[in-house]
């Protein structure tokens, strides 16, 4: 199974008085990844997708299980594939690990759509083809 990797950098301003990732700060790490996705793998930045393309994909739904706490300084790598691909929604599916033991698994599901007048709509095929390379197959 292929994925996106990536990486990122806990920093002294993403913790807590505990020294460790206080939980919203995830989901920016999440959406952080999904930018990432976005730019390296599809191969198209999501801040020309909103502006330019006026195509959006919000967040739905999301589960995510905290592992193991996050710390000031850690490097984790994130694993970014793709668990669902519908006709208009996607949900993806984000591990990071630090030295090889899981932090956060995370599943998030989002819906492409137009952003004027905000309705569902089909993702795109190039875009498509790009998630299929990430699916993860039983």
């Amino acid at each position: 199974m292929k994925a996106f990797v990536t990486q990122l950098r806990v920093r002294f301003g993403h913790v807590d008085p505990a020294g460790i990732a206080y939980f919203p700060r995830i989901y920016d790490y999440i959406h952080e990844a999904f930018e990432e996705l976005w730019h390296e793998h599809v191969g198209v930045r999501y801040d020309h997708l909103l502006l330019d393309r006026k195509i959006g994909f919000p967040l739905v739904h999301s589960e995510v299980d905290f592992k193991r706490p996050l710390h000031f300084g850690d490097r984790p790598i994130v694993r970014v594939t793709c668990l669902a691909l519908g006709t208009s929604s996607l949900k993806l599916r984000y591990v990071y690990t630090v030295d090889d033991q899981v932090a956060v698994d995370a599943r998030m599901t989002t819906v492409c759509v137009d952003l004027n007048p905000l309705k569902s709509r089909p993702i795109p095929d190039e875009y498509r083809s790009k998630f299929e390379e990430l699916l993860e197959r039983p």
